[in-house]
């Protein structure tokens, strides 16, 4: 496996979010969504947290100047020349915004949460979607992948 997830869900989403168990996929499908996604040999390192919707309206203000929640942040890094491995970023999903977002979508959740944590590895990776050319490639970038994983196009 050359990419590493360090996946660690927010103990506020059950009691704050009123979610049930299951509403989060299990950590061993979030990896292989991520590795999936991951392009490159090299073997890297990234980080995944799962939380609530205030937690994430708070990320989204501080970092994006946007006050309201989101379902999904990439934070992208280089690492420093004298680090031997490729630490590629953080990423925060935000459970309760990704279950309405399947619902409304009439999708399932789990075919949901796959597209977020590849778009989002995407995003780790230097791929973007502000002009057209570019989301152009970047979701069918997404929609290989997720082909790969059994999931239909989510666009």
């Amino acid at each position: 496996m050359p990419i590493t997830v360090d996946i660690t869900i927010s103990d506020q989403l059950e009691p704050v979010e009123g979610l049930i168990p299951g509403d989060v996929p299990e950590l061993s499908l979030l990896q292989t969504w991520a590795e999936a996604a991951y392009l490159d040999d090299v073997p890297a390192i990234a980080s995944m947290l799962i939380t609530t919707e205030g937690d994430m309206r708070e990320l989204n203000k501080q970092y994006r100047d946007k006050d309201k929640t989101t379902n999904v942040l990439s934070f992208p890094m280089e690492s420093p020349e004298e680090v031997d491995i490729c630490l590629l970023g953080d990423i925060v999903l935000c459970a309760k915004v990704i279950k309405q977002e399947a619902t409304l979508q009439s999708k399932s959740e789990g075919s949901h949460w796959a597209h977020m944590v590849v778009h989002s590895m995407l995003h780790l990776q230097g791929f973007d979607h502000v002009s057209s050319d570019e989301a152009e490639k970047m979701e069918q970038l997404e929609v290989n992948i997720l082909h790969q994983l059994g999931f239909d196009n989510p666009y």
